[in-house]
């Protein structure tokens, strides 16, 4: 039984291997080809329905050239920028501070942006125990948060630059039963919405920050918690998705990419497509606001960098 098992381990993982090293041809020496590629650390769950939308954009790009197309997953930003400086990768779907910080990084460009089963904007809740001592994010030096972990827009970014901008200092803390010094909020990554949930009910740490969404998800943060649970602040929308492409993507691509994007939502193929994964997903131009939104998380993602990474 163990052989059995051991054999598996390594024909899956001689697999991974083998499909990451198709994915990492250099794509502006692959003629024809197009690039889609995605941070995660579940990419066995991702790579169907990421296959399906890349097979239907694929299809429709063969005016500019385009035949092929490929997957390539990142384990962290770092990894994913590197692949959009060497030209690996052509287009990313991303967060919001995912991609501006791909932007930051690696010169990545903002095509469209993404509405994911229904949903444009985002934001980041605030709580505590209804019975804590932190009544008000203002009152939380001395005290502990937990952030989900370090790529998170609504579990780390928007809540760590909010801090800033209120004059808070930040430290990371050891472990979640670290005393922070008292002029200062102590952070740790809990690395699940569940777990930061269970944190705060437990009172391991003071305060903890989901996305609204997560919030809504008896799953992430379990109704029996709530009645002991109260928010404390909502910040202000984010958006939800943002597609980026390198630079130097041939403009004729990048032109012909955002047009087939923007056009899925009107073609019933592409649902068709979509449904077969249980998700929704529109693409749509920036408006006013959305700039407005994205240029205050750039500010603010080069702000928790400067201060706090």
């Amino acid at each position: 039984m163990f052989r059995s098992r051991g054999s598996l381990f390594v024909l899956f993982a001689g697999l991974f291997v083998g499909m990451a090293w198709i994915g990492t041809a250099r794509a502006s020496e692959s003629a024809g080809l197009l690039v889609l590629g995605r941070v995660s650390d579940d990419p066995k769950s991702q790579y169907e329905p990421m296959k399906a939308l890349l097979d239907y954009v694929v299809e429709r790009m063969g005016d500019v050239g385009i035949h092929e197309g490929r997957i390539l997953m990142a384990r962290d930003p770092v990894q994913m920028t590197s692949y959009l400086r060497r030209g690996r990768v052509d287009w990313v779907s991303e967060t919001g501070a995912g991609a501006v910080l791909l932007q930051r990084r690696a010169g990545a460009e903002t095509l469209v942006l993404s509405e994911r089963n229904g949903i444009r904007r985002y934001h980041t809740i605030y709580f505590a125990r209804r019975d804590g001592a932190v009544k008000s994010i203002d009152e939380l030096r001395g005290h502990r948060i937990a952030f989900q972990n370090r790529t998170s827009t609504s579990a780390y970014y928007v809540p760590a630059m909010e801090l800033l901008e209120r004059g808070m200092r930040m430290e990371i803390l050891g472990s979640p039963s670290d005393p922070p010094v008292p002029d200062s909020v102590g952070y740790v990554f809990a690395r699940t919405e569940r777990n930061i949930a269970t944190w705060v009910h437990k009172r391991v740490v003071d305060v903890g920050v989901v996305s609204n969404l997560d919030w809504s998800n008896p799953q992430h943060v379990p109704e029996f918690f709530k009645s002991d649970l109260v928010i404390l602040r909502e910040s202000g929308d984010v958006p939800r998705g943002v597609e980026i492409v390198r630079e130097g993507i041939a403009p004729k691509v990048r032109a012909r990419l955002r047009e087939v994007l923007l056009a899925m939502a009107d073609d019933p193929a592409a649902g068709a497509i979509l449904d077969r994964f249980h998700q929704s997903l529109r693409f749509f131009d920036l408006d006013e606001r959305d700039r407005r939104d994205l240029e205050r998380l750039r500010a603010g993602v080069a702000h928790v960098g400067a201060e706090i990474e």
